[in-house]
């Protein structure tokens, strides 16, 4: 069975969720700014990105070279990447056949109940 759609319809409703603005596309920055303005307007910046929690990509001779992102921002992204390797192993052992159906869990776990 292949999974991929179902990872694919899961990996955007987790973008759905988790976004300020679920009817938009994922997508990179839309906020390019040169090094030079980061070098003259540091504060600035950090208080647009801890605001807008949108990350700003800096460019160097016109060229991407780097993205900063708020804290906020950056810890949302590891939550999401954790949630995403959590349902990725899931996957992986339901693909693998080592899952159980519930019911057998339920019914396990109240027997255990009940002989304590």
């Amino acid at each position: 069975m292949d999974s991929a759609p179902l990872r694919d319809k899961t990996v955007k409703r987790l973008y759905s969720v988790l976004s300020d603005r679920p009817d938009t596309a994922m997508r990179y920055s839309s906020q390019f700014k040169p090094i030079s303005y980061l070098k003259a307007s540091t504060a600035d910046v950090l208080a647009d990105l801890t605001e807008r929690r949108e990350p700003l990509v800096i460019t160097l001779n016109g060229e991407a070279k780097a993205v900063l992102q708020g804290v906020a921002t950056f810890e949302q992204t590891q939550e999401t990447l954790a949630l995403l390797k959590i349902l990725a192993l899931g996957n992986q052992d339901v693909a693998a056949g080592k899952t159980k159906p519930a019911t057998d869990i339920v019914a396990r776990l109240r027997a255990k109940r009940a002989s304590t």
